[in-house]
C-alpha cells in the first residue's frame, strides 16, 4: 500500500487554496475530503505507472491547508491498516 510515514511537505510557497466551484458553499469539509483522496489516488496512480509524483503535491497542499491535522492522522492510520472508508 501507500507509505504514508514518507509523505513530506512540498517544497516552494505556501498558500490559500484557490477557490474551487465544485464546493462552493463556507463549509469545506467535503473540499477537505475529497483533496484527500485526489492525493492518494494520484500518488497510486502516477507511481503504479513509474512517472513522477510531482503533479499531486498540488493536492497534498490544499488538503493540509484545509483539513484539521486530526482528521489526516486518522485517515492515514486508517490507510495504513486497510480499513480507510474512502475508495482510493
Amino acid at each position: 500500500m501507500l507509505d504514508v510515514e514518507a509523505q513530506e511537505p512540498p517544497k516552494g510557497k505556501w498558500s490559500t487554496p484557490p477557490f474551487d466551484p465544485r464546493f462552493p458553499n463556507q463549509n469545506q469539509t467535503r473540499n477537505c475530503y475529497q483533496n484527500f483522496l485526489d492525493y492518494h489516488r494520484c500518488l497510486k496512480t502516477r507511481t503504479r505507472r513509474g512517472k513522477s509524483t510531482q503533479p499531486c503535491e498540488y493536492y497534498y497542499r490544499v488538503y493540509h491547508s484545509l483539513c484539521p491535522t486530526s482528521w489526516v492522522e486518522s485517515w492515514n492510520e486508517q490507510i495504513k491498516n486497510g480499513t480507510f472508508a474512502g475508495k482510493i
